[in-house]
């Protein structure tokens, strides 16, 4: 790899977001700004040499699905658009068990909001029961 900086991962690897929402393709308003969609966003990690790389990279595997297809037993025109990438950061660390990939700052957090941030397993796998 050639110079360090923020934005450069010095072991090669990257964790990147994408975008993309689902659409009927002969429904009105697939383009309307203030329409609702079914949304996800995606995290993905890839292999590159620089930041810009890796933004391509991450864009290339969003588009991989984003081919229109018939949906449903009605068979249904439908499609994932692509949307854009929401983050990208790189990484510092190997890879290896327990290494840091991800790191989010939070101020000011009242002790009650914090602990309420905390997950059980069974939360995090969606399988806690609701009262």
């Amino acid at each position: 790899m050639s110079q360090s900086s923020r934005d450069t991962s010095p072991v090669g690897w990257y964790v990147g977001s994408y975008l993309v929402r689902f659409i009927e393709l002969n429904a009105t308003g697939n383009n309307d700004a203030d329409g609702e969609f079914l949304a996800w966003e995606n995290t993905v990690l890839v292999r590159a040499d620089s930041f810009d790389e890796a933004y391509s990279k991450v864009e290339a595997q969003a588009r991989l699905h984003t081919e229109p297809y018939e949906g449903g037993s009605e068979g249904i025109p439908v499609q994932w658009v692509f949307e854009g990438i929401s983050n990208l950061v790189p990484i510092y660390e190997p890879l290896e068990d327990g290494c840091e990939i991800l790191w989010t700052e939070h101020e000011a957090l009242k002790l009650g909001k914090l602990q309420s941030m905390a997950r059980s397993v069974d939360e995090l796998r969606g399988d806690a029961k609701g009262d």
